[in-house]
C-alpha cells in the first residue's frame, strides 16, 4: 500500500473511531477490512497507532473498543518526579500491578554503571502502572541490596521507588541522568502493556545519583505515547 493510501486509511479510521462514543465496540476486523476494502494485515497495521495513542483497546475474544479522550500526563523533564505525583496534578488515579521483586547478581555492564564489584547482589523491582485498569507504563528499577529491603517494598509501596527513597531519606539524592528514545515493544512488553509486538514505546534509561556521586538506582521505564507527553524548557543563548 502506498503512503497516500495508508494516510487515507488512517484518516478513515480516525473518522470511524471519533464518531463512536467511549465504550462502544468497533466492527469486527473482517467486517472493517471489508468495509474499507483493505486486507486484514493492512488494517491491523493501521490500527496499531490508534491503540498506542490510547484511543482504542483490543480485548482478547471480545473485540476492539473505543476509549475516547484520555487524560494526558504532561511533564517537563527539568525536575524528576514520580508518575504518581504527575498524575495527581491532573486528578488522575494510577495504580500498580504485576509487582515482581527479584534478587540477582550484577553483570559486568551493570556493575560498572553502579560502581559495584561484578557479581554483587542487586534487587530488581518490576511493575506495571495502570490507569482505569489500562496498563500505561512498565517500570524496572535495579538497586544495590542495601538501599532497600524486600520488606520495605512489600509494605506501603505505591509503585514509585523514587518516592520511597525520598521518604526513607537515607541517601540524599542529587540528580538523574536519563537517556530517552523510542523503542519497539518486545513480546514481553507487548504482553505486559497489552499492545502489539513492535508498537512504539517511549523508553527512559536513567541513573539516580546521590549527592556523593553514587548511582543507587538504575532504571528502565517504558511509556505508552498516547498517555504521556514529555518536554524540555530551553533557554535561548
Amino acid at each position: 500500500m502506498s503512503n497516500h493510501s495508508f494516510q487515507w486509511l488512517q484518516a478513515e479510521l480516525t473518522r470511524i473511531i471519533t464518531a463512536q462514543p467511549a465504550g462502544s465496540r468497533l466492527p469486527s476486523e473482517p467486517a472493517l477490512a471489508k468495509q474499507l476494502k483493505v486486507s486484514r494485515a493492512t488494517l491491523r497495521e493501521a490500527m496499531r497507532s490508534f491503540e498506542t495513542q490510547g484511543l482504542i483497546r483490543r480485548k482478547q475474544g471480545l473485540g476492539t473498543f473505543v476509549i475516547g479522550a484520555v487524560p494526558l500526563i504532561d511533564s517537563g523533564l527539568e525536575i524528576l518526579e514520580s508518575i504518581e505525583i504527575l498524575a495527581g496534578r491532573i486528578g488522575l488515579k494510577v495504580t500498580f500491578g504485576s509487582l515482581t521483586i527479584q534478587q540477582e547478581k550484577a553483570d559486568e555492564a551493570l556493575a560498572k554503571i553502579m560502581n559495584l564489584p561484578s557479581g554483587s547482589e542487586v534487587m530488581r523491582v518490576s511493575r506495571v502502572i495502570q490507569t482505569d485498569e489500562r496498563p500505561v507504563a512498565y517500570l524496572v528499577d535495579i538497586l544495590p541490596r542495601e538501599v532497600l529491603s524486600e520488606q520495605e517494598l512489600q509494605s506501603g509501596f505505591t509503585g514509585s521507588v523514587l518516592d520511597l527513597l525520598l521518604r526513607k531519606g537515607t541517601a540524599p539524592l542529587a540528580s538523574s541522568r536519563t537517556e530517552i528514545k523510542a523503542t519497539g515493544a518486545s513480546p514481553e512488553l507487548a504482553h505486559l502493556l497489552e499492545v502489539q509486538r513492535g508498537d512504539v514505546l517511549l523508553q527512559f534509561v536513567a541513573n539516580l545519583i546521590t549527592n556523593q556521586g553514587k548511582v543507587i538506582d538504575h532504571s528502565l521505564s517504558y511509556f505508552l505515547p498516547g498517555y504521556f507527553s514529555f518536554h524540555v524548557n530551553r533557554r535561548v543563548g
